[in-house]
């Protein structure tokens, strides 16, 4: 299925409500306090989230899982879905693929395919977590840290086939998450196993072209539960000083303990040049995977506020890569990426409109009330307008996820592939 501009033209015509109106009350408060209106849409219309090529699929758990009918069986297909997602947002620019699970049978076909709904190739994924069926060597008692020297050499040789595959693509990035660790005390001694994952990075990153960059990823516990090898931010970030310059850590919302102050870690990484990618999620009680906003949208958009503060002014930091990692357990997956692109919008808008200035002046000044009162006037600032705004701008639909509803994209594709097709990989 593809969404021609000219659908979306049509079913903006007959969106209901008071875009105009709404959008104008907004552009006239916000301009009379000083705001650039034009260059805060402009900067939400130029705002690209990776969409991987695993979350086109219904999601799961250990106990089961619910198809929703219609899923992606191929890669095609898969970049088709992202296709009609970029369509009704204008934001979903560019697909992270994850390896093995979607290797490019024809290389080509697949950038062509990709061209034809405007995305590029982001980070490649590598997966060392799980054996592939007629694998050589098991990770099942570690990968980059495995006490076995052929798997360890195993799992290299994957995460430089994973390169490989993504200089074919154009992808300028890899990602490495490790599920390595230990679920019972005395089953690994812990120094050991941390040197021998920082010398398998070494290599790893020994064989990255030179304009590429390593976003190395981190995470407290799951699947090993007493002990994960690169469990936190400052394990990343210690292996990345390690690999060297274009090694960076990768933070994902759901891999924190309870209440961890995410967005310290967010500033901390920036202010050292070293934060490399951000895969959106959220969650409640652990690595949940839920729709991004879902439960904690003040804490995203405290978290975009130390983002957006660092992009302009940690020159040092590259401009860090975009991911939505979520599970979709009961939920359309296509609507459920539509709903967090929305929320990751929203957070990023509001940040844009916190008073730096004023906040800063309120800082030294020990003035904690009107810190709060600066960053909460942002945050309750309504700026749905000017998402709708950007993504008229940008071509796609005033309300996305009532054009998917409305064009009755889940309908055609359970029609195109059938009521029973599965999503490959996850």
């Amino acid at each position: 299925m593809i969404i021609g501009k000219d659908s979306i033209e049509q079913y903006n015509k007959r969106e209901p409500g008071d875009f105009e109106l709404d959008f104008g009350f907004l552009q006239n408060k916000l301009t009379k306090s000083g705001t650039d209106v034009d260059a805060i849409v402009n900067k939400i219309a130029d705002f690209q989230v990776a969409i991987p090529s695993w979350a086109l699929g219904a999601g799961g758990t250990r106990f089961g899982r619910f198809s929703y009918g219609g899923e992606p069986a191929t890669l095609e297909q898969k970049l088709d879905d992202i296709g009609l997602i970029h369509a009704l947002t204008g934001s979903a620019g560019a697909v992270s693929l994850h390896i093995p699970w979607d290797i490019p049978t024809d290389v080509q076909a697949i950038k062509d395919k990709a061209a034809s709904h405007g995305l590029a190739f982001d980070a490649m994924n590598s997966n060392t977590f799980q054996d592939q069926p007629g694998a050589a060597h098991s990770y099942k008692f570690g990968s980059l840290n495995a006490v076995n020297e052929d798997s360890r050499a195993y799992a290299v040789e994957h995460n430089k086939e994973v390169i490989r595959i993504g200089k074919e693509l154009g992808s300028k990035s890899l990602t490495v998450w490790l599920a390595d660790g230990s679920s019972f005390p005395g089953q690994l001694n812990f120094q050991t196993a941390l040197a021998r994952t920082e010398q398998s990075l070494k290599e790893i990153y020994a064989g990255m072209p030179e304009d590429w960059k390593l976003f190395i990823e981190y995470k407290p516990y799951e699947p090993n539960f007493y002990s994960t090898t690169i469990q936190d931010w400052g394990t990343s970030f210690m292996l990345a000083n390690a690999c060297g310059e274009r090694a960076y850590t990768l933070v994902d919302l759901g891999h924190h303990l309870p209440n961890s102050n995410i967005e310290q870690i967010v500033a901390t990484l920036m202010y050292r040049g070293k934060l490399g990618g951000f895969h959106f999620n959220d969650s409640k009680y652990g690595d949940d995977d839920l729709t991004v906003g879902s439960i904690k949208p003040y804490a995203l958009f405290l978290i975009f506020n130390e983002l957006v503060y660092g992009i302009e002014n940690n020159p040092q930091n590259p401009y860090p890569a975009w991911m939505i990692d979520a599970s979709h357990n009961i939920k359309d997956p296509l609507e459920d990426l539509i709903q967090s692109l929305e929320a990751i919008l929203l957070a990023y808008a509001q940040a844009l409109l916190v008073d730096q200035k004023s906040l800063k002046a309120a800082q030294q000044a020990g003035d904690v009330v009107l810190a709060q009162e600066i960053l909460q006037h942002a945050y309750r600032t309504d700026v749905r307008p000017l998402l709708r705004a950007a993504r008229l701008k940008a071509g796609a639909a005033l309300d996305p996820v009532s054009a998917y509803r409305n064009l009755k994209v889940r309908e055609t594709l359970i029609s195109e592939r059938g009521l029973h097709a599965k999503a490959t990989g996850l």
